[in-house]
Protein backbone atom coordinates (compact mmCIF):
# COMPACT_ATOMS: atom_id res chain seq x y z
CA UNK A 1 0.00 0.00 0.00
CA UNK A 2 1.25 3.31 -1.24
CA UNK A 3 1.85 6.28 1.89
CA UNK A 4 -0.86 8.52 1.67
CA UNK A 5 0.40 12.10 -0.11
CA UNK A 6 -0.99 15.52 -1.49
CA UNK A 7 -2.43 15.34 -4.24
CA UNK A 8 -2.53 18.94 -5.24
CA UNK A 9 1.65 18.77 -4.78
CA UNK A 10 3.90 17.16 -7.61
CA UNK A 11 7.17 15.24 -7.20
CA UNK A 12 8.72 19.03 -6.69
CA UNK A 13 6.82 20.25 -4.63
CA UNK A 14 4.81 22.39 -6.54
CA UNK A 15 1.10 23.20 -6.67
CA UNK A 16 -0.69 21.62 -9.52
CA UNK A 17 -4.21 21.34 -10.59
CA UNK A 18 -4.82 17.44 -10.27
CA UNK A 19 -5.76 15.61 -14.04
CA UNK A 20 -9.33 13.90 -13.77
CA UNK A 21 -9.54 13.66 -16.94
CA UNK A 22 -9.35 9.83 -16.50
CA UNK A 23 -11.94 9.11 -13.83
CA UNK A 24 -15.10 7.98 -14.55
CA UNK A 25 -18.48 10.54 -14.15
CA UNK A 26 -20.31 9.08 -11.25
CA UNK A 27 -22.89 11.02 -8.81
CA UNK A 28 -21.14 12.73 -5.93
CA UNK A 29 -22.91 14.99 -2.78
CA UNK A 30 -21.21 16.10 -0.03
CA UNK A 31 -22.45 17.59 2.95
CA UNK A 32 -20.99 20.42 5.17
CA UNK A 33 -21.75 22.24 8.03
CA UNK A 34 -20.90 25.10 10.42
CA UNK A 35 -21.86 27.92 12.75
CA UNK A 36 -22.15 31.38 13.50
CA UNK A 37 -22.27 32.24 17.06
CA UNK A 38 -24.44 35.05 17.56
CA UNK A 39 -25.73 37.11 20.77
CA UNK A 40 -29.03 36.24 22.29
CA UNK A 41 -29.69 40.00 21.11
CA UNK A 42 -29.85 38.37 17.52
CA UNK A 43 -31.07 35.14 18.18
CA UNK A 44 -34.30 37.28 19.15
CA UNK A 45 -34.69 39.58 16.34
CA UNK A 46 -34.06 36.35 13.71
CA UNK A 47 -36.82 34.48 15.43
CA UNK A 48 -38.87 37.56 15.49
CA UNK A 49 -38.75 40.82 13.87
CA UNK A 50 -35.59 40.29 11.65
CA UNK A 51 -32.30 42.06 11.97
CA UNK A 52 -32.32 45.63 10.42
CA UNK A 53 -30.91 44.82 7.02
CA UNK A 54 -33.93 42.31 5.97
CA UNK A 55 -34.39 38.49 5.90
CA UNK A 56 -30.51 37.60 7.09
CA UNK A 57 -31.80 33.87 6.77
CA UNK A 58 -33.01 34.23 2.90
CA UNK A 59 -29.90 36.08 2.03
CA UNK A 60 -27.76 33.52 3.76
CA UNK A 61 -29.52 30.63 1.79
CA UNK A 62 -28.96 32.35 -1.51
CA UNK A 63 -25.19 33.32 -0.93
CA UNK A 64 -24.18 29.70 -0.05
CA UNK A 65 -26.08 28.47 -2.82
CA UNK A 66 -24.13 31.27 -5.05
CA UNK A 67 -21.01 30.89 -3.03
CA UNK A 68 -21.13 27.00 -4.22
CA UNK A 69 -21.24 27.60 -7.83
CA UNK A 70 -18.09 30.15 -7.70
CA UNK A 71 -15.96 27.59 -5.58
CA UNK A 72 -13.29 27.28 -8.51
CA UNK A 73 -12.55 31.27 -8.63
CA UNK A 74 -11.87 31.55 -4.83
CA UNK A 75 -10.10 28.25 -4.02
CA UNK A 76 -7.26 27.96 -7.13
CA UNK A 77 -7.11 24.13 -7.78
CA UNK A 78 -11.00 23.07 -7.55
CA UNK A 79 -11.90 22.01 -10.27
CA UNK A 80 -14.98 24.05 -12.13
CA UNK A 81 -18.07 21.51 -12.03
CA UNK A 82 -21.31 21.29 -13.11
CA UNK A 83 -23.41 21.71 -9.79
CA UNK A 84 -26.60 20.11 -10.03
CA UNK A 85 -28.03 21.13 -6.75
CA UNK A 86 -27.34 23.03 -3.75
CA UNK A 87 -29.40 22.77 -0.51
CA UNK A 88 -28.74 25.39 2.17
CA UNK A 89 -30.48 24.99 5.42
CA UNK A 90 -30.02 27.85 8.24
CA UNK A 91 -31.88 26.97 11.71
CA UNK A 92 -31.57 29.64 14.73
CA UNK A 93 -30.68 27.67 18.45
CA UNK A 94 -30.15 29.84 21.49
CA UNK A 95 -27.03 30.59 20.40
CA UNK A 96 -25.90 30.41 17.12
CA UNK A 97 -27.20 29.96 13.29
CA UNK A 98 -26.39 26.34 12.16
CA UNK A 99 -25.20 26.24 8.85
CA UNK A 100 -25.55 23.18 6.23
CA UNK A 101 -25.24 22.88 2.93
CA UNK A 102 -24.76 19.33 0.67
CA UNK A 103 -24.20 20.12 -2.83
CA UNK A 104 -24.90 16.91 -5.96
CA UNK A 105 -23.01 16.56 -9.17
CA UNK A 106 -22.35 14.42 -11.66
CA UNK A 107 -18.73 14.35 -12.33
CA UNK A 108 -15.33 13.03 -12.43
CA UNK A 109 -14.35 15.09 -9.43
CA UNK A 110 -15.97 15.49 -5.87
CA UNK A 111 -17.98 18.97 -4.41
CA UNK A 112 -16.96 18.77 -0.84
CA UNK A 113 -14.90 22.06 -1.81
CA UNK A 114 -18.38 23.32 -2.89
CA UNK A 115 -20.40 22.33 -0.04
CA UNK A 116 -17.38 23.58 2.46
CA UNK A 117 -17.55 27.11 0.63
CA UNK A 118 -21.47 27.61 0.18
CA UNK A 119 -21.16 26.61 4.58
CA UNK A 120 -18.68 29.79 4.72
CA UNK A 121 -20.21 32.31 2.36
CA UNK A 122 -23.46 31.79 3.98
CA UNK A 123 -21.58 32.40 7.87
CA UNK A 124 -19.95 35.67 6.24
CA UNK A 125 -23.37 36.75 4.83
CA UNK A 126 -25.00 36.07 8.21
CA UNK A 127 -22.26 38.05 9.72
CA UNK A 128 -22.42 40.68 7.58
CA UNK A 129 -26.18 40.86 7.87
CA UNK A 130 -26.08 40.84 11.55
CA UNK A 131 -22.82 43.28 12.43
CA UNK A 132 -24.50 46.43 13.40
CA UNK A 133 -26.80 44.32 16.26
CA UNK A 134 -23.38 41.58 17.31
CA UNK A 135 -20.04 43.20 16.10
CA UNK A 136 -18.86 39.93 17.83
CA UNK A 137 -20.54 37.08 15.23
CA UNK A 138 -18.05 34.79 14.17
CA UNK A 139 -18.09 31.56 11.88
CA UNK A 140 -16.79 28.75 13.79
CA UNK A 141 -17.03 24.30 13.17
CA UNK A 142 -16.70 24.68 9.12
CA UNK A 143 -16.44 20.43 8.72
CA UNK A 144 -17.22 18.38 6.13
CA UNK A 145 -19.87 15.47 7.26
CA UNK A 146 -20.43 13.25 4.60
CA UNK A 147 -19.71 12.49 0.99
CA UNK A 148 -20.47 10.21 -1.27
CA UNK A 149 -19.65 8.85 -4.90
CA UNK A 150 -16.61 8.28 -6.69
CA UNK A 151 -13.91 5.60 -6.25
CA UNK A 152 -13.74 6.43 -2.69
CA UNK A 153 -17.05 6.14 -2.17
CA UNK A 154 -19.05 6.54 1.39
CA UNK A 155 -17.12 8.71 3.87
CA UNK A 156 -18.96 10.27 6.97
CA UNK A 157 -17.47 11.74 10.34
Amino acid sequence: MSEPRLTHVDDSGAARMVDVSAKAVTAREATAAGRVLVSPEVVALLRGEGVPKGDAIAVARIAGIAGAKRTPDLVPLCHPIALHGVRVELEVTDEAVEITATARTADRTGVEMEALTSVAVAGLTMIDMVKAVDPRASITDVRLLAKSGGKSGEWRR
